[in-house]
């Protein structure tokens, strides 16, 4: 793979290429890095699907955007990650509207609640955060195949490099901790996005699959579902040192859009401890670049979800 020319430092959302014609969805897209991500590939001209847990937060999101770029073509579309049969609804309606998928950020994410099982029994950081990327991305992989230059971007976190993935405890049940079990589901999406990489290689599918982390950002991540201490530290005492969520999403941003942005890259921000700063291509640790893990994620992947990825569009 060839080395990655380095973004400018001076890289901002401005540079984003014309998106015109392009179709997006944006987990998550209601607020923070999510909300930023969808509104500056609006106001580039992209049609942009707001993927929300809450519809009445996903229409006031939409109402923000048109508000500052009127003519922006949005739809939103109500998308709980943390329950499989809601994946499938979502993508069963995007696939009756849309012939073609052009870009799939896989941003929306829980951290550090209380342990809680999903509809299906799963712990739900690593269902909603992991699990239910994994099934949207499958399910919609040859809509993203139909696309024009076609990019799947899944954000990770700085926690992945303190995750490990408890195989034989994927739920929690023996022993849960909120942030570790977070740092867990993380690290999933980091190992997903480079497996993923992989597999489109081996299929010479047109699909890019890119990883993201946005530093240490100001959303609402921190504070909504998290308690005790975590919220303390992350919701208070560190909040002033964070950047606002415009400059975290410049690193998922350049992942979706920037030309010379390849496949299997991590980008995150160029500052001191990757916490803030301008895109930058980043380094992968072993635990995300291990072959063995992507094979088992992937093999339980498609065990808890039932999803299969056909890698259609492949030449």
């Amino acid at each position: 793979m060839r080395h990655m020319k380095r973004p400018p430092q001076s890289w901002s959302a401005g540079q984003i290429p014309d998106q015109s014609g392009r179709v997006a969805v944006v987990t998550g897209a209601n607020s923070g890095l999510g909300l930023e991500t969808a509104r500056a590939l609006a106001r580039r001209g992209a049609h942009v699907i707001l993927a929300v847990r809450d519809e009445a937060k996903g229409h006031r999101a939409a109402g923000l955007i048109t508000a500052e770029s009127p003519a922006a073509r949005l739809e939103v579309r109500r998308l709980d990650l943390a329950d499989l049969d809601a994946v499938r609804g979502f993508a069963d309606g995007l696939r009756a509207a849309h012939a073609r998928l052009d870009l799939l950020v896989n941003n929306a994410g829980v951290m550090a609640p209380p342990r809680t099982l999903t509809a299906q029994g799963h712990e739900v950081q690593f269902a909603a955060n992991h699990l239910g990327h994994f099934a949207l991305t499958g399910l919609l992989l040859d809509l993203l195949a139909a696309g024009d230059d076609p990019r799947v971007v899944t954000v990770s976190s700085l926690n992945h490099r303190q995750g490990r993935l408890h195989f034989d405890d994927l739920s929690g049940e023996r022993a849960y901790a909120p942030m570790g079990f977070y740092n867990q589901s993380k690290l999933a999406n980091a190992v997903f996005g480079h497996e993923l990489h992989r597999r489109l290689g081996e299929a010479r599918s047109p699909v890019r699959s890119l990883l993201a982390h946005p530093g240490y950002t100001a959303t609402s991540l921190s504070t909504s579902g998290t308690f005790g201490l975590v919220k303390l530290v992350f919701g208070r005492l560190l909040r002033p040192f964070a950047q606002p969520p415009e400059q975290g999403a410049l690193p998922q941003l350049y992942a979706a859009t920037a030309p010379e942005a390849e496949s299997g890259q991590f980008i995150g921000p160029d500052g001191m401890g990757e916490l803030r700063g301008a895109p930058k291509q980043v380094g992968l640790i072993h635990r995300v670049t291990d072959p063995e893990a992507g094979h088992r994620l992937w093999s339980v992947s498609e065990e808890l979800t039932g999803v299969r990825y056909a890698f259609e569009g492949a030449r």
